[in-house]
């Protein structure tokens, strides 16, 4: 539970977490090798960068992927004495640390910790022939954490990376529009007391189990951003329903809370989806009666509506503007990870009108499983 009855004092006096954005994503699985090869190949991205063995690094492997400005690190230990070891055994593949670049390491590590983080890893440098930076690390829900990185001057992605460089074929996506994550009934609040608290985050929007909800389950959502929207973290739990919510199917696979999705941001969804499909990209089903009355909510849009129908993306629309945005299965057999792939037309909601539909459609894979 995150402690933050110190961050009144911490407030006062004018310490801040000197947050300047995410960094990069890191997946922690069980075979390195084998998901780069598939986020390149079906996502597109550039493995630009290698850790391990050869570059003396010897209980593991990374890789660094790139696209636009997204990097994804993807991690796997190398033996079985390795700690990583046991996160996988419980979790599976997924997201291990949403890691941001920030000015000054030791003194947002003294404000956040002062505001109620839990420490995990100090301030340290992490030197290679080619420079330093430095970093450390703090938790947050689950066993998920986040990194603080100083890049100084230094040019490269990080010390110990060697130069990989394999093209992916662009699908387009270009950055993190926003990280979703599940946590336990009644840890919504806690945790976005955390991110108000620590990081000086703001309540954005917020759902609630009458927005979202089926005939037998329903969830509650709260979006945190930072003061500029650079990062945005929606935080759902499960509400009380006659069977098992998504959200709760989540936590039961991944054993404790963690990040849900990945929101990944396109300038034309159309072109993307449909190069995602083409790459054996795997979505949740839309139902053609989904678009029998979105027009009539959504109204005009600059895409071609029939092709909207037929790659079963999802419109919806607010005061500023309207957006599309379509989700994958979950991208490893047990039912937890997942990535969304969204556009902006001026819109900077979440897809309120939208989120009924999702929930359906998460709901009927859940029903295929046997989970519901």
């Amino acid at each position: 539970m995150p402690d933050t009855s110190t961050a009144a004092a911490s407030a006062a006096s004018g310490a801040s977490v000197d947050l300047r954005g995410i960094h990069h994503v890191e997946l922690w699985v069980g075979n390195a090798k084998q998901a780069t090869y598939f986020y390149r190949k079906c996502f597109g991205f550039d493995q630009v960068a290698y850790l391990g063995p050869e570059t003396g690094y010897h209980d593991r492997v990374s890789y660094c992927l790139r696209q636009g400005n997204i990097f994804v690190v993807v991690t796997s230990p190398l033996t079985h004495l390795n700690p990583m070891n046991i996160w996988l055994n419980c979790h599976g593949d997924g997201v291990r640390d949403i890691a941001f670049e920030v000015g000054d390491v030791d003194r947002s590590w003294q404000a956040a910790v002062a505001r109620g983080a839990t420490p995990l890893i100090e301030p340290h440098d992490v030197e290679a022939s080619d420079g330093a930076i430095r970093r450390c690390s703090v938790r947050t829900y689950g066993d998920t954490v986040h990194s603080f990185i100083e890049r100084g001057d230094y040019a490269g992605f990080m010390p110990g990376y060697a130069l990989d460089e394999t093209r992916g074929d662009n699908v387009g996506i270009h950055c993190i529009d926003h990280v979703v994550g599940n946590v336990e009934h009644k840890r919504m609040d806690d945790w976005c007391d955390f991110y108000e608290q620590v990081f000086d985050f703001s309540q954005f929007v917020s759902y609630d189990d009458k927005d979202i909800c089926t005939d037998f389950t329903s969830l509650r959502s709260k979006v945190m951003a930072s003061e500029d929207r650079a990062v945005k973290f929606p935080i759902n739990e499960p509400a009380p329903g006659k069977k098992k919510s998504q959200i709760q199917e989540y936590i039961d696979f991944n054993m404790t809370a963690g990040v849900q999705h990945l929101a990944l941001r396109t300038e034309n969804i159309l072109e993307t989806i449909e190069q995602l499909r083409e790459n054996g990209a795997e979505f949740l089903d839309v139902p053609d009666s989904y678009y029998d009355s979105v027009w009539d909510r959504v109204g005009d849009i600059d895409e071609d509506r029939d092709k909207v129908r037929d790659l079963k993306i999802l419109v919806d629309r607010d005061d500023n503007g309207y957006l599309l945005q379509l989700f994958t299965r979950p991208l490893q057999d047990r039912p937890t990870f997942f990535v969304e792939i969204i556009q902006r037309c001026g819109s900077d909601s979440f897809g309120k009108g939208n989120f009924q539909a999702l929930f359906e459609a998460i709901e009927r894979e859940q029903q295929k499983r046997g989970n519901l």
